[in-house]
């Protein structure tokens, strides 16, 4: 992630949860209970979180996992991490959170169950590298999930790209004071690989048996996952 795009997230950090939950109108926590749903994490797995923000779906994953797993959630940007210990508290759900970069994780090979990101994918410099290094730290047969933004068709379509153009701009500057940045991810959104041009990203690596994706909420986002050789 660049350090421009670093500064951006450290910027919105403080009403990031609050302007997720307004614009995709409570939405997106229906859309991070499928990805724990989907990637079948169980009492006792270990589970690694990249881009993990606010910690939303690590919690997700640690109520899946229970006391005897354990979620690790990882962010590039600290400021976006620094209300995740006290969610943490507040939720009774034991998550450890730690500074990494999804194309550098500083972990051994087949360490984790499962490995995660979402709405962070788009925001690295080279996807391609992070779903290598994602899939390096999985065991052999585990999961990479990754849940972002698509570009849905049709009247959907229409419908959402106005949406994003005009009142995400509007309503993300009103509540966190940074409309560029709100600008900038509709636009990184509509322009990322989606559908079968993201499983060819992953299926390049050369590190999956598996690839597939669901589409969520007529394809405003979408979640793929990937089984690790």
């Amino acid at each position: 992630m660049s350090k421009e795009v670093q500064h951006m997230f450290a910027s919105i950090a403080p009403a990031y949860d609050r302007t997720n939950s307004v614009l995709s109108l409570g939405i997106h926590h229906l859309w991070r209970k499928a990805t724990v749903k989907d990637s079948e994490a169980n009492i006792g797995m270990s589970v690694l979180d990249c881009a993990t923000g606010t910690g939303d779906l690590a919690f997700e994953f640690k109520k899946a996992v229970g006391k005897t797993g354990r979620v690790l959630g990882t962010d590039f940007c600290p400021e976006m991490m620094e209300t995740a210990p006290s969610k943490s508290k507040q939720k009774a759900l034991h998550v450890d959170f730690e500074v990494a970069d999804a194309m550098n994780l500083p972990y051994p090979d087949n360490m984790f169950d499962i490995a995660s990101i979402s709405f962070g994918i788009r925001n690295v410099d080279d996807p391609s590298i992070a779903l290598s290094e994602m899939a390096r730290v999985v065991k052999p047969g585990g999961k990479v999930m990754i849940l972002e933004f698509g570009q849905p068709n049709g009247i959907i379509g229409f419908i959402y790209d106005m949406y994003s153009k005009y009142v995400i701009p509007f309503l993300g500057g009103l509540l966190t004071g940074n409309k560029d940045a709100y600008r900038y991810l509709p636009r990184t959104a509509a322009s990322f690989p989606c559908r079968e041009s993201f499983l060819a990203l992953m299926n390049n690596t050369g590190m999956y048996n598996e690839t597939s994706y669901k589409e969520l909420t007529f394809g405003i986002s979408f979640l793929y996952k990937g089984v690790v050789q």
